[in-house]
């Protein structure tokens, strides 16, 4: 008796297989297409940095200009705005605020996390509406504030209001509640202080933590123009962003190939920086719970 003929069905494992590469490509896909737009902006930076002034604005987007002109905006960008001086500011302000948040924010964290007190959930929900506020909101007292106490432009009025970071407290207070509650009892056993326990024996084991909150707080406070453009009027003292203002010409109009070339110049520290410290930042991300 004839049989009917059996259809061919993959197998399962295959089709699975054939189901997880094309979930994957789809992904993969996703997250090309969302770098390469993320990218734009500094691939036009980089191009227009090399460009002429006629070639930046033509109809035709080119990666590579017909006539290289990198040298002169570089040299122009140099020359119009002492570039140098602004990175070296920005290297003072930056590294001033970011050593004490970490001296501020690493012992509250850590007695929100491991020490029982009263009052503890109360502190730690201000700090969660802390994370509300944002930076303009207290701008205009503080301001008056320094002009009172007569602080006003110096690195110290650029750095104060930044000196305590609910986000750095929350971060490290996630980070601590993982940290095993026996080896700091160990410890105390042993006769060591609190503080000696937080220095000594949490914070080394906390260096991706610190590595993230530190890349955060950098770029934050590299790329800040509101809170310097208020309290700073000497040219010596201008963060980076600031002294990008100094590229606009009222008269002539702004030099678009020596701004792309300076934008460049002080874009390039924090690149390099986030290339060497990626591991740690993704390590301290996934640590901490921030996703």
């Amino acid at each position: 008796m004839h049989q009917p003929a059996t259809i061919l069905r993959p197998s399962a494992p295959v089709a699975i297989r054939i189901r997880r590469l094309v979930s994957l490509a789809l992904v993969h896909a996703v997250l090309i297409g969302g770098a390469v737009f993320m990218l734009l902006p500094f691939v036009f930076m980089l191009t227009s940095a090399i460009k002429p002034p006629g070639e930046i604005f033509e109809a035709t987007f080119r990666l590579w200009p017909r006539q290289f002109y990198g040298w002169q905006n570089f040299d122009s960008a140099l020359s119009t705005a002492p570039l140098l001086r602004f990175l070296l500011n920005g290297l003072i302000v930056c590294g001033g605020i970011l050593i004490v948040q970490l001296l501020v924010a690493i012992p509250c964290a850590y007695a929100l996390a491991k020490l029982k007190f009263p009052g503890r959930p109360v502190l730690f929900s201000l700090v969660l509406l802390g994370l509300c506020i944002p930076v303009q909101a207290p701008s205009l007292p503080l301001y008056i504030a320094f002009a009172e106490l007569g602080i006003l432009n110096t690195y110290l009025s650029m750095m104060m209001p930044f000196f305590l970071s609910v986000f750095a407290i929350f971060l490290f207070r996630q980070f601590f509640k993982s940290y095993p509650d026996e080896i700091i009892q160990a410890a105390r056993l042993d006769g060591v202080g609190e503080f000696e326990i937080v220095w000594r024996i949490v914070v080394p084991s906390a260096w991706p933590a610190i590595a993230a909150f530190s890349i955060f707080s950098v770029v934050a406070h590299w790329n800040d123009l509101y809170w310097p453009l208020i309290v700073v009027s000497d040219t010596k003292l201008a963060t980076p962003p600031l002294g990008m203002m100094y590229f606009a010409d009222s008269e002539l109009g702004s030099n678009y190939g020596a701004l792309a070339a300076g934008a460049t110049i002080i874009t390039a520290p924090l690149v390099i920086a986030f290339l060497i410290a990626r591991r740690h930042f993704i390590a301290g991300i996934t640590m901490t719970g921030i996703k």
